[in-house]
């Protein structure tokens, strides 16, 4: 589906960019990873043709700037950083729809399973929104139609639990039908939903590896952790995955999404010397589901 071959770009003679070889097929899931400046963002850019660059870059076998058209209208993208947009929510959302002949309903109802309400903020500026309705909406407007190609720069960085429950579960529903390649800085935040990994440092590829695909995109955790003693530092941290405590703060209960499972395990091990137990099972399938359909 995607070919890079033999890609370099340069910045006022600076490579960024220095000979990258790599192919995304339909049904693979790839994490681009690395360090910032190692060349995620670049790559990405000429894959959406908004780069010039030496090499070849083909997305079934179009030229992303010859056919830029026709190549955006398979892609899907959310940006890491939201555009500042003054345009109305309302419009933008029919903009969009209308550039790849969608149905803007359809985007109203990935919007509504995030948690935003795209009616109540029709007549809002883009601009104005919060980072986390800001990175809803760009999900719906990505998601909500039919894409062969997933391009997600660090694309859970501003949603709250809940929202990357529904996130996952909405990347599980296309997972056989397209392609995806997300870019992130840290391999913990996305290791659980891909089953490929590209890494890249000063411009090259210096892995290329297949990853084990165990985890259920859609699937939940039941955890609970039991500290020594109560820490106020903690209770902050684990509020913000909405766990709640019912013994003063020693023990916390809640639900982490099966693919933020490293991310969370990441959190607790600032709080290591603290932890007496932790305990994660998989969650019933009509627990989730419940919570899921609201």
């Amino acid at each position: 589906m995607i070919r890079f071959e033999h890609i370099v770009k340069r910045f006022r003679r600076q490579p960024v960019l220095q000979g990258i070889d790599l192919e995304v097929n339909r049904g693979q899931r790839v994490a681009l990873v690395g360090s910032n400046g190692a060349g995620k963002t670049t790559l990405i850019r000429c894959l959406l043709g908004e780069y010039r660059c030496e090499g070849r870059v083909t997305v079934d076998g179009l030229d992303p700037r010859a056919h830029r058209q026709e190549v955006l209208s398979k892609v899907g993208f959310v940006p890491q950083l939201p555009p500042p947009l003054k345009m109305p929510v309302g419009q933008l959302v029919r903009f969009a729809a209308a550039v790849c002949d969608s149905d803007p309903r359809e985007m109203a109802k990935v919007a509504t399973r995030l948690g935003l309400d795209l009616e109540a903020f029709r007549h809002q500026p883009f601009v104005k929104l919060s980072g986390g309705q800001k990175q809803k909406l760009l999900i719906s407007i990505a998601l909500g139609r039919a894409t062969e190609l997933l391009v997600m720069d660090e694309p859970a960085a501003n949603l709250d639990p809940e929202a990357r429950h529904v996130f996952f579960k909405l990347l599980a529903e296309k997972r056989e039908t397209a392609a995806m390649l997300i870019s992130s800085h840290r391999l913990d935040e996305v290791a659980s939903l891909v089953n490929r990994v590209v890494e890249l440092d000063q411009g090259r590829v210096v892995l290329d590896d297949q990853v084990a695909d165990l985890v259920d995109l859609s699937s939940r955790l039941d955890c609970s952790v039991g500290l020594l003693q109560a820490n106020p530092a903690f209770a902050k941290a684990i509020a913000e995955w909405d766990f709640t405590s019912q013994d003063a703060g020693r023990t916390w209960a809640g639900q982490v999404a099966g693919p933020d499972r490293l991310r969370f395990l990441g959190v607790l091990s600032r709080y290591a010397a603290l932890i007496a137990h932790i305990r994660m099972d998989e969650a019933a399938a009509e627990t989730w589901a419940e919570v899921s359909n609201g």
